[in-house]
């Protein structure tokens, strides 16, 4: 008697979950079209899988391709793996998503990339909020090697990239980080004989080095702020940039994505052009300036650069590089600025003199709104380095 319990209970609960199973099983056509619909793709573009399959709390796409918007290509992506899938709330979490290696050739051209991978992702149910719970985010993407070949010589490679994401406690900000390491290119390689042979005058045949950048969206004000974005290669320099500006809502991204997809979709390209430009100057008003920096910190390429050139104008580098401090404030005395004048000549002087480095920085008392920034350079652009807060210096 028991055992005949026991047998029809089993049988229940099988039946059971043979009858409820498809009602939790995860909809993978729903997954890819909500990741579409986070990266602001028109219908058609974006992720396209040839088919999708569903093991459990996985997810398969395969022979699947990225569209661009209409006309712009297409780039396969093969198999794409996604496990530890769950559905949250009409959006989606994914622990890993995985890509096949890529082995792309076209004409002479050759890209080999290798260990793909994308961590922590989560999809939102709807991008038609203003918080992060309608951002796509992620923890952490990451690529191996890549490398370009032409012809069968390796023009550039790249050791390794990984991009990290951290949201802040309050979950208004996200942080992120970007390090490209390993990164190798072949300049002589270049097509144009003159330019091929300036680049071998420099002795910069090959550069060797790295890009890095780290910043924040603060969603609410729609602040971006890119504290650091660095481009450091040996033996020429390091280029650091920094800008802070905010209205950069998702609100204004959305609007920014209607006003490319409107354009995409006239098919009266002038009309659409012109349309697009009053749109966006539109959406630039909704922005705000708050600061910018760029610095220049330099490896050597400043006096093979004036060798160069001086050579090339039968002189000596020193002889050029007094010819330029000469003529920085005839030029600059044109333009009705004399502070920035006098600041961008002492500079100058003192780089020359001495390479080290050079940095100019926009830091205004106030944030400027965008408007009067286009507003003082069409009309009064004498003003813009105080408007602006303009300041140069030199080996500081």
């Amino acid at each position: 008697m028991r055992h005949a319990s026991t047998a029809r209970l089993l049988a229940a609960g099988t039946a059971l979950l043979a009858i409820s199973s498809p009602a939790f099983a995860l909809d993978g056509a729903d997954l890819v079209k909500k990741i579409n619909n986070a990266l602001y793709m028109e219908p058609g573009a974006g992720l396209v899988p040839g088919s999708i399959e569903v093991d459990g709390s996985t997810v398969t796409l395969r022979d699947s391709r990225f569209n661009a918007a209409k006309g712009q290509g297409s780039l396969p992506l093969g198999t794409i793996e996604m496990e530890g899938v769950e559905e949250d709330g009409g959006g989606y979490t994914i622990d890993s998503v995985t890509f096949d290696n890529v082995d792309m050739h076209q004409d002479k051209t050759e890209v080999r990339a290798s260990d793909i991978a994308i961590s922590g992702l989560t999809v939102p149910a709807d991008t038609s909020g203003n918080t992060l719970d309608s951002v796509l985010l992620y923890d952490e993407a990451t690529t191996g090697p890549l490398e370009v070949k032409v012809d069968g010589k390796s023009v550039m490679s790249v050791g390794s990239s990984k991009i990290t994401t951290d949201v802040s406690e309050d979950e208004k900000t996200v942080g992120f980080d970007l390090k490209v390491s390993d990164i190798k290119a072949d300049l002589s390689t270049i097509d144009d004989p003159k330019t091929r042979q300036t680049i071998s005058d420099l002795g910069v045949n090959t550069l060797d080095g790295q890009v890095s950048m780290n910043g924040s969206w603060d969603l609410g004000p729609g602040t971006i702020a890119v504290e650091d974005y660095s481009l450091d290669f040996d033996h020429v320099g390091k280029l650091s940039m920094a800008f802070s500006l905010s209205g950069y809502t998702p609100d204004f991204v959305r609007s920014a994505n209607e006003t490319a997809r409107a354009m995409e979709a006239n098919p009266n390209k002038e009309e659409a052009q012109q349309a697009a430009n009053l749109a966006m100057l539109g959406l630039m008003q909704r922005l705000t300036f708050n600061s910018a920096k760029i610095r220049f910190d330099d490896d050597g390429i400043t006096e093979k650069a004036l060798d160069v050139v001086g050579k090339q104008q039968n002189t000596t580098g020193n002889q050029m590089a007094q010819m330029i401090k000469a003529m920085t404030p005839l030029v600059l005395a044109q333009y009705n600025m004399p502070e920035l004048q006098n600041m961008l000549s002492q500079a100058v002087n003192s780089y020359l003199d001495k390479p080290g480095s050079f940095t100019i920085t926009a830091q205004p008392q106030n944030p400027v709104p965008f408007p009067m920034v286009l507003g003082a350079g069409m009309g009064a652009p004498n003003t813009l380095p105080q408007v602006l807060g303009v300041k140069v210096t030199a080996n500081d």
